[in-house]
């Protein structure tokens, strides 16, 4: 079930949002050959705790294998949710920081973004790779607006990413966000009838294309959050909070 946030629930993920946006922009910046993933991820729970919020991601998930860390760091052919580790970032790597918080800390909301950046100089294919994944989440962001239904902006957003000869990741999809980390509905990057709804003003959804170089098939890591491409090919993914208003969308997370 969908659920509608109200004006005064989206002025607080309005600022939640600017601040977990602050707070990548500062992680990103960290991003350089010889610095750890798990560096990283210090720099972002400590700035999130600082600025009145906690990091929805830590501790996420049921049982023995909670994710045990703030930051996802996806380098290279990891997709989505690789673990802050002693890796020592490389010239050349690229790497996905994807980020969430409630705010306020008590009784808060939640937003969740992502970004995808390059370590020092990277490869022609890398930069492409990462603008047009980019440019994928610019699609979604100029087309959403109430009435329209979301595989009339999927297929587009497939489009754009499969004319530059890249994959769509098929197994990972966005998501309703707010009261809870992941909420209804699921939001995939390609076209699927069976999963299309209407936009209505009020929903706050978190959009994030995920794109590989190669194949769209992924697997999951030994670790069990860990999803890469099954081919070993390089993967990257931006995401950002929205919130469908009369106009349009306006994007939480900037």
């Amino acid at each position: 079930m969908i659920t509608l946030k109200s004006p005064d629930e989206i002025k607080l993920l309005r600022e939640g949002g600017k601040i977990l946006s602050k707070v990548l922009q500062k992680v990103a910046k960290a991003v350089k050959p010889g610095v750890t993933t798990l560096q990283l991820d210090e720099i972002a729970e400590n700035e999130i705790r600082l600025a009145g919020g906690e990091p929805s991601f830590k501790g996420y998930g049921e049982g023995m294998n909670s994710y045990p860390a703030t930051l996802c760091t996806s380098v290279n052919e990891q997709i989505v949710h690789g673990i802050p580790s002693d890796y020592l970032l490389q010239e050349g790597d690229i790497i996905g920081l994807d980020i969430g918080m409630r705010y306020p800390k008590k009784n808060g909301l939640y937003t969740d973004m992502a970004v995808s950046v390059g370590v020092g100089k990277i490869s022609a294919q890398a930069s492409l790779l990462i603008k047009v994944t980019k440019q994928a989440l610019d699609i979604w962001i100029k087309y959403l607006k109430p009435g329209i239904t979301i595989m009339q902006v999927a297929r587009k957003v497939q489009k754009h990413i499969e004319d530059h000869g890249f994959g769509v990741v098929r197994d990972l999809v966005g998501h309703g966000v707010g009261h809870k980390v992941h909420e209804d509905p699921q939001i995939p990057n390609y076209f699927a009838s069976g999963m299309d709804f209407e936009l209505k003003e009020g929903m706050v959804l978190a959009f994030e294309p995920m794109v590989s170089a190669g194949d769209y098939r992924i697997v999951v890591e030994d670790d069990g959050w860990t999803y890469s491409t099954s081919d070993a090919s390089l993967a990257a993914h931006f995401e950002h909070t929205v919130a469908i208003t009369k106009r349009g969308c306006e994007v939480l997370t900037r």
